[in-house]
């Protein structure tokens, strides 16, 4: 993996004290569905494990926020992956799914998965470009339907991804880091 495009970067677990930082990158990146700060703050707080933080001169330029779901434990579920406006079109959402992978609380995940309306066209491009660069399948399955959202809602189908490569569920646990 080349991440020298994104020298000054480093990634990180979350923190407790990076829940209100979370909320203002959502809520600044304008392509997410906001979430209140309690819920950003109980996601970092209890979530941590399975939520990477990429920062740069100490303030976050991107994350991703997920969590293992207790019906599936093989899986690894992405609730919401978010780039700074700033740090777009550099390929930082698919270097921030990569370094997600490597955690310790994710690494042993089978599939990759997460739900994308119809409408969000860089995140079904994100996933399935993740899915093609691990060399395996992205499946598309109806999930949560428009009629179990409140009016207006789109649907979100689910992706699937995997089985993830033995490779990627195991990584080094003393990689550096920070990036080149």
């Amino acid at each position: 993996m080349d991440d020298s495009i994104h020298d000054g970067i480093t990634f990180r677990s979350a923190t407790v004290r990076d829940g209100a930082a979370l909320w203002r990158l959502v809520r600044e990146a304008g392509t997410l569905e906001a979430n209140t700060a309690y819920f950003y703050l109980v996601f970092a707080s209890d979530f941590g494990g399975t939520c990477l933080i990429a920062e740069r001169a100490g303030g976050p330029v991107g994350a991703v926020i997920g969590y293992r779901p207790p019906r599936e434990p093989e899986a690894a579920f992405v609730w919401q992956i978010g780039v700074a406006r700033s740090e777009r079109g550099r390929g930082l959402g698919k270097a921030l799914l990569r370094r997600w992978l490597e955690l310790p609380a994710v690494r042993d995940a089978r599939w990759l998965t997460a739900t994308v309306s119809d409408d969000n066209a860089p995140s079904r491009r994100l996933f399935a470009a993740m899915a093609r660069e691990l060399g395996v399948a992205c499946t598309v399955l109806p999930h949560f339907t428009e009629d179990l959202f409140p009016a207006g809602h789109p649907a979100e189908p689910l992706y699937r991804i995997g089985p993830l490569p033995r490779a990627t569920r195991h990584q080094n646990p003393n990689r550096e880091e920070k990036t080149r």
